[in-house]
């Protein structure tokens, strides 16, 4: 899907929103997984989808971003160079001890489980969450746009 108006069949996009929308229960989850996310400050300045859209995303991310076990972060623009432009860095740990990961930069863009790509990744990612805003810092940013809207 483009981001230009009438891309994609209708279908296609109510799929696409009821997939996004079942993976949100990743937060309802019991026990809760611990979550970790750094966006950059220019996706939540964009009103996809109108004021009121937005509003909600950014009342979301507020109260997502107040879970006990997720940490949100944003990447300031001022911020002009970090790890993270390459595309995004996914990580994903699990409770045995075994790991998976991708990056739009590295890997091939393709999952690994390989234990020096996924220090890789882990050194990159830890260097943008240090560059990012701190979450509380995060969190006073995306109330500060709330109230801009």
């Amino acid at each position: 899907m483009s981001g230009s108006r009438g891309s994609g069949r209708p279908d296609d996009v109510e799929r696409m929103v009821a997939a996004r929308l079942a993976r949100q229960s990743v937060f309802g989850r019991d026990p809760a997984p611990a979550l970790s996310f750094v966006l950059e400050e220019g996706v939540l300045r964009r009103p996809i989808g109108g004021t009121m859209a937005w509003r909600r995303q950014l009342e979301r991310l507020l109260e997502v971003g107040r879970l006990h076990n997720v940490v949100l972060q944003v990447m300031p623009t001022n911020c002009d160079t970090h790890s993270g432009l390459d595309g995004r860095i996914e990580l994903l740990k699990f409770a045995d001890g075994t790991a998976i990961g991708r990056s739009d930069g590295a890997c091939n863009s393709r999952p690994t489980s390989d234990p020096k790509q996924l220090r890789i990744l882990e050194l990159r990612y830890g260097t943008i969450r240090a560059q990012a805003l701190s979450p509380r810092e995060s969190l006073a940013f995306i109330e500060q746009l709330l109230g801009e809207t």
